[in-house]
C-alpha cells in the first residue's frame, strides 16, 4: 500500500496512536504519574512505513519450552517460547522468537534493535502479534511500543531476551521524543 495523502481521513494507525495518547493523558490506568499527565503532549513515533510490516508464517516449535524472562524490577516472568518468525529488513534476513503468555494467552514479542538506547527505549520495545484468519501472523513494527517502565519505574517490565536482539535498526513504531 503506497504512502499517500489522505483527505482528512485518519489511517488506522493514526487513529490507534491518537487513542493511545488520550489513554496516556486521561485514563486512571495510564502509566504516567499525575504530574506527567499534566505535561503530556503525546507520544513520539516514527512515520508509518509499510516496509516494516510483514505477514509471516510462524515456525511453531514442536516442543515449546518455558523461558524465565528477567524483568526491570529484578523479578522473572514465565513465557512459553511459541514460534520463530523470519522476515527481511532491507535485504537482510532476520529472526525473532515469539512468546505466549500462558496466563492470558496472547502472543508477545519483546525485542531490541540497533535503535535501542539511542532513538528508542534502551531496554527494548514490545509488539503484540495478532493471528490472522489463515493462521499467519501480522508482524507490523509500526505498532511497536515502549513498555510502561519507560515512563514510570514502578512498573515491572519483561526485558527482551538475548535471542530477540536484532543487529539492524527498526525505525517504526514508538520512539524517544526528539530533542529540542
Amino acid at each position: 500500500m503506497p504512502d499517500h495523502e489522505h483527505d482528512g481521513e485518519m489511517t488506522e494507525l493514526e487513529e490507534f496512536r491518537a487513542a493511545k495518547d488520550v489513554f496516556f493523558r486521561d485514563d486512571p490506568q495510564s502509566p504516567l504519574t499525575a504530574p506527567q499527565r499534566r505535561e503530556f503532549r503525546g507520544l513520539s513515533y516514527y512515520p508509518e512505513t509499510q516496509a516494516l510490516s510483514f505477514i509471516v508464517i510462524p515456525e511453531v516449535f514442536d516442543e515449546p519450552e518455558m523461558l524465565e524472562m528477567q524483568t526491570s524490577d529484578g523479578e522473572v516472568r514465565e513465557y512459553q517460547r511459541f514460534a520463530a518468525m523470519h522476515f527481511l529488513v532491507g535485504m537482510a534476513p532476520q529472526t525473532l522468537t515469539l512468546y505466549r503468555d500462558l496466563e492470558i494467552g496472547h502472543l508477545f514479542l519483546p525485542f531490541r534493535d540497533a535503535t535501542s538506547g539511542s532513538e528508542t527505549y534502551g531496554a527494548g520495545r514490545y509488539l503484540d502479534v495478532p493471528v490472522l484468519e489463515d493462521g499467519r501472523l501480522l508482524l507490523d513494527f509500526n505498532y511497536a511500543y515502549h513498555p510502561y517502565c519507560a515512563y514510570n519505574p514502578t512498573f515491572s517490565c519483561p526485558i527482551p531476551p538475548p535471542e530477540n536482539r536484532l543487529p539492524v535498526p527498526i525505525r517504526a513504531g514508538e520512539r524517544e521524543p526528539a530533542e529540542g
